[in-house]
């Protein structure tokens, strides 16, 4: 017994000592004891991760990645309704016959262009044929009246014939020129211009049975309506021309969106070439049609190469309001990382990835109120393929 006490004595010694060894190793090295260093590397934070994704401009131009500068723009709220394409009723008109008689002649085929006061053509009429006779009988008359009237005149003057022979010529001078003007008139409401009463004494005999028909504007013919030979009357039309460089659109906008539509507002109409068309409002109708429930409103818009044709059925975008932005992107270049919406930022390396704050937007812009600058590049087209490199750095390793 007493020999067992002094070897327990020296077992707890040497288990005390082996106990203090390592933390006395680990100061002789610098370092902390293994207890206290695996406390500290669990509490101690880890490196900030690289927000640079580094690419070359050869792998941007691979990747096909689109870049835009982000700057100032404005916001639209905006509707988009059916629309009916139609011709402007300020330019469309249509060639009347004006008299009575038989189309001889049509200049123009459907879908031809006339110029304005272009002949397209000609009616054989009676009554031109006496309205025209008339008048040129009524010249001759006045010529002879009026020679005769300067003779009676001067014969007056020398005291030669009594005054009575000279104011019976005036009369019957006097009378001559009132049926020349309303021989004229008659003509002129026939529809003959000023140089065609004009040459009738230089026009065969042949022709004086002919009306020509001029084009009242420059335009398309979309109708014809006569044929060669066929009796017409001074109602009758030959033609519908259109001036298709303007046109209107007409479009059904629902009840709940009439009151916020407004003459003048912006209208962007899609042709069917992919073309876009801009115009405006010109008429908001009070009307609302029963059988579809829509407001009525026309937009009057230009049509550069006549691409709008009436009758094509589109659908068009109505701004209703505008408000600006300091900084305005695509909705294209904003991805959705951690639920935290993310722009890339070109850099000189690649891109950055960098968390932004949103404001309002519209269908195709995004204003960003907080971490971005007017004039930063930032990637649009294919901006998914940085949002996938990005990931990529987030997997932890085993």
């Amino acid at each position: 017994m007493p020999r067992i006490a002094p070897l327990i004595l020296a077992i707890a010694a040497s288990l005390a000592v082996g106990a203090a060894l390592p933390g006395f190793f680990a100061k002789m090295r610098g370092s902390p004891p293994p207890e206290a260093g695996s406390q500290q590397a669990e509490s101690a934070p880890g490196p900030v991760p690289d927000q640079t994704i580094r690419l070359s401009p050869g792998q941007i131009d691979a990747a096909r990645i689109g870049v835009v500068k982000a700057g100032p723009g404005v916001l639209k709220r905006q509707i988009t309704v059916p629309a009916a394409i139609k011709t402007d009723p300020d330019h469309l008109a249509r060639v009347a016959a004006k008299v009575s008689g038989v189309v001889a002649e049509m200049r123009k085929k459907l879908g031809d262009e006339a110029a304005k006061n272009e002949t397209v053509a000609v009616i054989d009429s009676r009554e031109v044929a006496d309205a025209k006779s008339e008048y040129l009988a009524a010249v001759a008359n006045f010529d002879l009246q009026s020679q005769l009237f300067q003779r009676e005149k001067g014969l007056f003057e020398k005291k030669i014939t009594a005054e009575q022979m000279f104011l019976k010529a005036r009369a019957t001078f006097t009378e001559a020129k009132l049926r020349v003007d309303l021989a004229r008139g008659k003509l002129a409401a026939l529809d003959l211009s000023e140089s065609e009463i004009v040459g009738l004494a230089n026009q065969p005999f042949s022709r004086l049975r002919e009306k020509e028909l001029r084009a009242p504007i420059k335009g398309r013919i979309i109708e014809r309506l006569a044929n060669l030979g066929q009796p017409v009357t001074p109602e009758s039309q030959i033609y519908v021309l259109a001036d298709l460089s303007e046109v209107e659109a007409e479009l059904a906008v629902p009840v709940a969106n009439l009151a916020s539509v407004r003459v003048g507002q912006p209208v962007t109409l899609k042709g069917p070439d992919g073309r876009a068309f801009e115009g405006k409002v010109s008429v908001v109708n009070a009307m609302v049609t029963p059988e579809t429930r829509t407001g009525h409103v026309i937009a009057s818009l230009k049509n550069p190469g006549f691409a709008l044709h009436p009758g094509v059925l589109l659908n068009a975008e109505i701004a209703l309001e505008q408000s600006p932005a300091k900084v305005l992107v695509p909705r294209a270049a904003v991805q959705l990382i951690h639920n935290e919406p993310t722009v890339f930022v070109r850099t000189k390396d690649g891109f950055e990835k960098r968390v932004v704050e949103l404001g309002d937007g519209d269908e195709k812009s995004l204003e960003v109120v907080k971490g971005l600058s007017p004039g930063e590049a930032i990637a649009v087209e294919n901006s998914f393929v940085l949002k996938a490199e990005a990931g990529k750095g987030e997997i932890p390793e085993e």
